[in-house]
């Protein structure tokens, strides 16, 4: 492939990278994936910038550039996290991205004996995160209830890491054993700007054509459609709520699978009704959402007053009392502790009035 095609590649990954970031942050998704997505094309663009030969002493080598290059890896696991695990983006979440311009900083100003471990624990460390990044893209796969972000996992994010792990994991290579295939797919090179042109392209049209599968809105949508489709979705919806108000949540390893044989229903119907009627994202909040309120009732019992809080954790099945403490939080807003102290207090004060 001729060199002279470089720069057109890396303007056409460019180009869509920054159409693909100012898109979404232009929508009305939630802010934690409109930021995680937009720092992610950008960090991405500026990767694409400073890894090109004809340009890594002119542009590539622009200070401000390079600092929002290194954190790419970062930057992709905070776009995974957000978009696929629905986190909401906290200061924690921000710490690898932080830690790699650090490192990248640190691999500039380093004298040149030193820069080369530097170069390889920083493309290893990049690989890493990256590899973390598919693991989560595909834990999250079967209990995934948006059957469009389902289908798009391995589709094209899937791809969009596999690309990650492999230009990293190619970069620690050229440094431990300069191959010709090492050499030849690197991002450095015109063949490498030619497979992200067409990776950017993809994720492009995934986002400006497909968003509404990603970034559904998260609310119970009202039923639409054949009566008879509504009234058999209220039937199943009838068995489900029995079956969970029976404390069949309580069943160990329950899965999406698992319960929609135990409702004698398809597994696509049933994601389709706790999405679009209950309005949740992924099977294991459905589940969650359950606990939690067990949970509360529990806490706010003035008969389990000396219950500890951990004994009630890992009575609801939850693992630790640290996930326990993260998913009351989330849903409540307050630690256990806090949530309990109040819901009790209000206990003594209406027994004072009495």
């Amino acid at each position: 492939m001729s060199p002279s095609l470089d720069p057109l590649l890396r303007g056409i990954a460019v180009g869509a990278l920054c159409l693909t970031g100012a898109s979404v942050w232009r929508s009305a998704i939630g802010r934690s994936a409109r930021l995680a997505t937009l720092l992610a094309c950008l960090s991405t663009a500026a990767w694409t910038l400073t890894e090109a030969e004809p340009t890594s002493s002119g542009l590539g080598s622009f200070l401000p550039l390079l600092i929002l290059a290194f954190p790419v890896a970062g930057f992709f696991w905070l776009f995974v996290a957000a978009v696929f695990e629905d986190r909401p983006l906290s200061a924690l979440a921000f710490a690898p991205s932080v830690l790699f311009v650090i490192a990248g900083v640190a691999m500039v100003a380093a004298p040149p004996r030193f820069s080369g471990p530097l170069v390889l624990a920083f493309n290893v460390a990049s690989a890493l995160l990256c590899l973390h990044a598919a693991v989560l893209i595909l834990r999250g796969w079967r209990d995934d209830l948006i059957e469009g972000r389902r289908r798009l996992r391995a589709l094209v994010v899937g791809v969009a890491a596999a690309f990650g792990i492999a230009e990293a994991g190619l970069g620690a290579l050229e440094r431990l054993v300069p191959t010709r295939l090492a050499t030849l797919l690197s991002i450095r090179q015109v063949s490498g700007a030619a497979i992200l042109a067409l990776v950017a392209i993809a994720v492009g049209v995934l986002f400006l054509h497909a968003r509404a599968p990603l970034f559904p809105v998260q609310t119970a949508a009202p039923p639409v459609g054949d009566p008879r489709a509504e009234a058999a979705d209220h039937l199943l919806l009838v068995a489900l709520t029995c079956f969970m108000d029976a404390d069949g949540w309580r069943s160990e390893r329950l899965t999406i699978a698992g319960l929609a044989r135990e409702l004698g229903t398809p597994e696509h119907r049933l994601r389709r009704l706790i999405n679009n009627r209950l309005g949740h994202r992924n099977f294991a909040d459905f589940l969650n959402s359950h606990r939690i309120e067990a949970a509360k009732r529990r806490l706010a019992d003035p008969a389990e007053a000396r219950t500890t809080i951990a004994l009630i954790a890992f009575d609801l099945g939850y693992g630790s009392l640290s996930t326990f403490n993260r998913a009351f939080r989330r849903a409540t807003g307050a630690t256990p502790t806090v949530w309990r102290r109040a819901a009790l207090q209000t206990w003594v004060d209406l027994e004072k009035t009495v």
